[in-house]
């Protein structure tokens, strides 16, 4: 039987998402991640967060709620009733070092102008940090570096929690507490806050958007690095973005030579939304050289600029391709290499979850909750559909698995208020 133009040339450069079988690929990244749970310096860091998820978060107890991981700033009040969880008077701002450089004295300065109007109605104040930072067994955040566009001078070294109390206590704000997290634990705490955690058996937390990363939930006695025994499980932090074990093609090696992170985010770059467009637009530039697709189809997309996974998602469903591609032939072409980067994205991302729940041993007979957020799997036609397939055919049919993918919205926020509140 013959196969189209663009498998062709999917197979020939190595891009065919059939080249990450999930079930062949989750058990060497599991074992990645059991070597990084028992000694540092691996490829995946396995980063214990001092976060538990157990019992009902308190109802009715207020929390200020932090949110700075990009160039913008949020903070609210926050509580939890029986409706679920209740954001009042929140500000957005935009984070200082956006343009110019700040202090981190200045920056301190400025969170802690933010949340002064609600230190008269709350006492402990959830912070999600996604920037790069080692978590504290006080679950403080230790910086390492600020960046995405923000230029925070001095930061390196500081602890983020104690720099804020102190900066209230000298306002005259003192019995304060903080719990500093990144925004993928946020999104497993946000969404299983409002759940029935007794259906499960056990939660994962995954970031699919921008970027892309997961969490999960590990017994102290099996984080080696921590030399600690019993307790109650802890939310590691994976980094899974970091791991390069998955088969990658011609194209994968040339995104990455023209990342701005060369030698990293292996994971990140089959995955996350960010690179799927140039990605893409990789692939049609060398299409387009080797005469898979005609000059003036590819002279009509190069014009585009830089283009999103948003883009590439409405291709792969055909919508606006009248205006691009020059005849049938190569609208066909576009269209199957858009799907087919978000086919291999999603069974790479399948293979990450699998390779959770084989570390875990979670899911065998309750399901475990999968605390989905980002713009992929919230928005795209084809990423959600083509990850529960694989989440069937793999972890369930190969491993017996069950997986249950819950999608929240807008939950750093009430993750760091269940952050806080569950472990304050």
């Amino acid at each position: 039987m013959s196969i189209s133009k663009a498998k062709s040339f999917l197979l020939r450069h190595g891009m065919e998402p059939e080249r990450i079988a999930p079930e062949r690929c989750a058990p060497p990244m599991a074992q990645s991640m059991a070597d990084g749970l028992a000694a540092e310096g691996c490829e995946l860091p396995m980063i214990p967060t001092y976060l538990k998820n157990s019992g009902a978060v308190p109802k009715d107890v207020p929390a200020v709620v932090i949110d700075a991981g990009g160039t913008n700033f949020r903070c609210a009040l926050a509580r939890f009733t029986d409706s679920g969880c209740e954001i009042s008077e929140m500000k957005k701002m935009l984070m200082p070092g956006i343009g110019k450089s700040a202090s981190w004295d200045e920056f301190i300065s400025f969170v802690a102008d933010g949340v002064m109007p609600f230190m008269d109605r709350a006492d402990k104040i959830g912070f999600c940090f996604s920037y790069s930072a080692d978590i504290t067994p006080e679950i403080d955040g230790r910086v390492i570096r600020i960046d995405k566009e923000v230029v925070i001078t001095g930061s390196a070294g500081k602890l983020v929690g104690a720099s804020l109390i102190a900066e209230l206590e000298r306002r005259g704000c003192t019995g304060k507490s903080v719990v500093i997290l990144n925004d993928t634990a946020a999104v497993l705490l946000g969404v299983s806050a409002t759940l029935d955690k007794e259906r499960y058996g056990g939660f994962i937390g995954q970031i699919n958007g921008t970027g892309s990363n997961t969490c999960c939930i590990v017994p102290r006695e099996k984080i080696g690095k921590l030399h600690e025994g019993g307790g109650e499980g802890l939310i590691v932090n994976i980094e899974s973005g970091l791991y390069d074990g998955l088969p990658r093609g011609d194209f994968d090696l040339e995104l990455d030579c023209e990342s701005n992170n060369p030698g990293s985010k292996h994971l990140e770059k089959m995955t996350a939304g960010v690179y799927l467009g140039a990605l893409c637009r990789i692939m049609f530039r060398a299409a387009a050289n080797e005469g898979d697709l005609r000059a003036e189809s590819w002279e009509k997309i190069a014009a585009l600029g830089a283009f999103d996974a948003a883009t590439i998602d409405r291709w792969a469903d055909g919508e606006g391709l009248d205006e691009l591609a020059l005849n049938e032939e190569d609208a066909a072409f576009v269209r199957e290499i858009c799907y087919a980067a978000f086919d291999r994205s999603a069974r790479c991302m399948a293979a990450n979850l699998t390779a959770i729940v084989l570390l875990t041993g979670e899911g065998k007979d309750k399901p475990v909750c999968v605390c989905a957020e980002g713009s992929l799997v919230q928005k795209s036609r084809h990423f959600r559909p083509l990850l529960e397939r694989y989440l069937e055919e793999c972890a369930l049919g190969v491993y017996g698995r069950k997986l249950e993918l819950v999608v929240g919205y807008e939950t750093t926020l009430p993750g760091a208020a269940a952050a806080v509140l569950l472990n304050k």
